[in-house]
């Protein structure tokens, strides 16, 4: 079976030490490709190089509404002529969170709004972080016209919400919160929705899967969440690995 992680941070830190064994053994899993999100400017040329290294690694560009401190005007037009240049597959991560306190709104969606002209204007999808903000991140695709569709990354939002970013040409990423049997809302989720919207994820070094918990997350640990799916939906994991890996390559282009 081959999987995609369409969402994971493998360039971060955590990763030092042992980057390469980590590839190794998520290769050795299944994992054929994997979507390196970047958060800020001072990660996006380490992110590149690594995935210039690695072909099966895809990188993405942009800033996470989090490190708002972070962020400065000249990162957008860096930005600009790097999405050119260097084309990665999406814009990302990018959105709104409504749910870290003393994050400035308007900072945000201002922010955000900007990065999705630049997605529009080079003809990328995006990778979106929603916390507790979906109306306002749906509200502002449909104002911009946004036409390139993405991933909502860590889905987390409603069965409504989720039929209104299908209907903009976006896929919803599921990843380790779908292995705690206590999801019932997420797992839910992912035995309604059409198998057309899913894609997997693990969001890594973050939001590890039941297996592991209190352990770094890691790409290696896909197939669980494959598995997950599988034992929500009550279907064979080989097919719903062929459907969320080809769902990942049409909505990434890869």
């Amino acid at each position: 079976m081959e999987l995609i992680d369409t969402h994971c941070h493998i360039d971060v830190a955590e990763f030092a030490a042992d980057r390469g064994a980590v590839l190794a053994r998520s290769r050795a899993a299944g994992v054929v490709g994997q979507v390196v999100a970047a958060i800020h400017q001072p990660g996006w040329a380490a992110l590149l190089e690594l995935c210039r290294r690695e072909p099966d690694l895809y990188p993405t560009l942009g800033m996470h509404p989090i490190y708002l401190d972070v962020h400065r005007p000249e990162h957008m037009e860096e930005l600009r002529g790097l999405l050119a240049r260097e084309r990665p597959v999406a814009v990302g991560e990018i959105g709104l969170d409504y749910y870290v306190e003393g994050l400035d709104r308007d900072a945000q969606q201002a922010l955000f709004e900007a990065q999705l002209g630049l997605a529009q204007e080079a003809g990328l999808p995006v990778l979106l972080h929603v916390r507790k903000a979906h109306d306002q991140v749906l509200a502002t695709l449909r104002r911009l016209r946004f036409s390139q569709g993405g991933i909502a990354h860590a889905y987390s939002g409603s069965a409504q919400q989720a039929q209104q970013y299908l209907d903009l040409g976006f896929r919803l990423g599921f990843g380790g919160t779908l292995t705690y049997e206590r999801s019932s809302r997420i797992r839910a989720l992912a035995r309604e929705l059409p198998l057309e919207a899913i894609v997997l994820e693990t969001d890594a070094p973050d939001i590890v899967t039941a297996a592991h918990r209190g352990e770094r997350n890691s790409p290696e640990y896909l197939p669980e969440v494959l598995a997950a799916l599988a034992g929500v939906r009550g279907e064979s994991a080989a097919a719903l690995a062929a459907a969320t890996t080809r769902n990942a390559r049409a909505v990434l282009r890869l």
